[in-house]
């Protein structure tokens, strides 16, 4: 306190002098100089005689407030932005650069080696299918054919296995390509690593059936000779096997087969063209059951029954059956059996065992059912069939099942389909009581499909089934292949916008669940690759026609073929 009060009297001391000294000077000239003004003084006398003084004072003013603003201009900034990111962009984008620019480059060298290892790769490829071409020839000629058989199925496995490899090298490709998308360069540097394509390789090729080589026999019969077909067991495609066996037996006995009568079996004449089977062989070989009736003049008599089976029936026929023939009019002898044969442990048969046994010089002889007889099974079930004939098959669907087939496939498929048999209903028991069970959950069916779906890179799949919607719902979303939903195609309902199934609308054939059947048979028959259920004849008989048709593909094959279901449950 005492210091601040002596400073005031000091200035107050000052002021007074000054104050004096003006004073007194007012009595005195002015002089011309002020020598002895402050230098820090700026007076109202010197602004009023300074021409630049206005100016002098705004440029001072300015000063003032860029002093004041710019730091606060400088605040407003560091906290609004990011100092650190703007002194480190650029030597970041330098980095990050670089280091994409070294990922290019061992993206691209992954790129050529990869092209290097498909080169490899196909050049093993070939070499195993001329080393399977060799194995099928010695196969054909070999005494000891079974060596050849497991090296021949041993090479279909390291076959599958190199087109496998290729796909996935083919796949690793295609996603380190997808991140040099981006401009010209990038896409004419990958050109100059352009190899052969798996694309460009059929990689479920045609089975070459060799029918010009097959095993024939000449189906002469006798015009006045008749063989009665009567089969029994299973339902349509049984009885188509077992017809076709009949015409077997009845080329070797040289007699005219009697299709059964609808009123005792399927109506056939819906499904199949009798008339087909005679022109295929230039002469009358089948005769329908309302032919057979008037020749006889309704004198329906079987002269001799022959039981090919002996247990555990005669002639494998049951009393419902022998009374819808009775019903007809057909009369006939006693059954009467050659020999003992089991149809749960059927022989193998030759010709001549045939010859010995059902050779008769009676007019109309039966042999009851035969789907399950094994006679000349190699013969039997070669491409084409035993019998010389001028078609590529003799059992086929009629006409109009074949055009509408086709209509189907050119309106919802394709060329280039996958077909799929999913037999469900009931084939859980009958999978399971075989020794290994051919009924396998969905996922692990789906898992299998796709891989058939790799190997053919087919966009589509027909599905015939009898499996219900949850069943079929489940095995659609889990089938994918390169990130894409496999389609399942189903036979879609009656729809009078479609025209593709007008022939059988026309004719009355719409909604016959037999007539259905050989659709999705025929179908089926007419796709690129073909999957089946294992066990099923509905399988066999669309094998059969591959076989005959020469549709069938090395890619076909068994429901998750050479595996067991991941679960099996227990028996009842």
């Amino acid at each position: 306190m005492m210091e601040s009060s002596e400073d005031e009297e000091d200035r107050r001391n000052l002021i007074e002098q000054s104050e004096r000294r003006n004073n007194n000077n007012n009595n005195v000239p002015k002089s011309p100089r002020r020598n002895h003004q402050s230098a820090f003084q700026i007076d109202d006398d010197f602004k009023s005689r300074s021409p630049n003084a206005g100016s002098f004072n705004f440029r001072l003013n300015k000063r003032y407030l860029l002093a004041i603003v710019l730091p606060l201009f400088i605040l407003v900034v560091f906290f609004t932005t990011d100092i650190r990111s703007l002194f480190q962009t650029s030597l970041s984008h330098v980095k990050y650069d670089a280091s994409a620019n070294h990922m290019r480059e061992s993206e691209l060298r992954a790129l050529y080696l990869l092209k290097q290892q498909q080169l490899e790769l196909f050049k093993l490829w070939n070499h195993t299918l001329v080393n399977k071409s060799t194995f099928n020839a010695a196969l054909n000629n070999s005494v000891n054919s079974t060596s050849n058989v497991i090296d021949n199925v041993g090479l279909e496995d390291l076959n599958s296995d190199l087109l496998s490899s290729i796909s996935l090298n083919k796949q690793i490709q295609q996603v380190l390509l997808s991140s040099h998308r981006l401009g010209d360069t990038l896409d004419s540097l990958s050109d100059n690593y352009t190899d052969p394509s798996v694309d460009s390789f059929n990689r479920c090729p045609k089975v070459d059936q060799k029918l010009s080589d097959r095993k024939t026999i000449e189906w002469k019969p006798k015009s006045n000779k008749y063989l009665f077909a009567i089969c029994v067991s299973g339902q349509m495609s049984n009885h188509l096997i077992c017809l076709e066996k009949h015409m077997f037996f009845a080329a070797v006995l040289n007699r005219v087969l009697v299709i059964p009568s609808s009123k005792v079996d399927y109506e056939f004449h819906r499904v199949l063209d009798v008339d087909h089977i005679n022109k295929c062989l230039g002469r009358k070989v089948v005769v329908t059951f309302e032919e057979f009736a008037e020749i006889k003049k309704n004198h329906l008599h079987i002269d001799k029954f022959i039981c090919y089976f002996s247990a555990p029936q005669p002639c494998f026929m049951d009393d419902e059956r022998v009374k819808k023939l009775k019903s007809l009019g057909v009369s006939m002898n006693k059954l009467e059996a050659p020999w003992t044969e089991d149809v749960k442990k059927p022989n193998k048969r030759t010709v001549p065992d045939v010859l010995s046994k059902f050779s008769s010089d009676d007019d109309v002889i039966a042999i009851g059912d035969v789907f399950f007889a094994d006679v000349e099974r190699e013969w039997v079930m070669q491409p084409g069939g035993p019998i010389a004939h001028k078609c590529k098959t003799l059992i086929e669907p009629s006409r109009l099942i074949m055009l509408t087939a086709q209509r189907f496939v050119q309106t919802f498929l394709g060329r280039d389909f996958i077909a799929l048999h999913f037999r469900r209903h009931g084939f859980l028991k009958f999978c399971n009581a075989k020794d290994t069970s051919c009924f396998y959950p969905v996922p692990q069916s789906a898992d299998c499909i796709n891989r058939v779906v790799e190997r053919a890179n087919s966009p589509v799949i027909y599905l015939s089934t009898d499996a219900a919607e949850s069943e079929t719902d489940l095995l659609q979303s889990l089938l994918a292949f390169n990130g894409k939903t496999v389609p399942l195609v189903k036979r879609p309902a009656r729809n009078s916008a479609e025209k593709w199934d007008a022939l059988l609308y026309r004719h009355g054939l719409e909604g016959d669940s037999q007539v259905e059947a050989m659709l999705d048979k025929t179908i089926c028959a007419l796709s690129s690759v073909f999957i089946g259920s294992s066990g099923s004849t509905f399988t066999e008989d669309i094998l059969r026609l591959r076989k005959d048709w020469g549709s069938a593909s090395l890619c076909d094959e068994y429901l998750c073929q050479g595996e067991v279901p991941n679960f099996i449950a227990e028996n009842e």
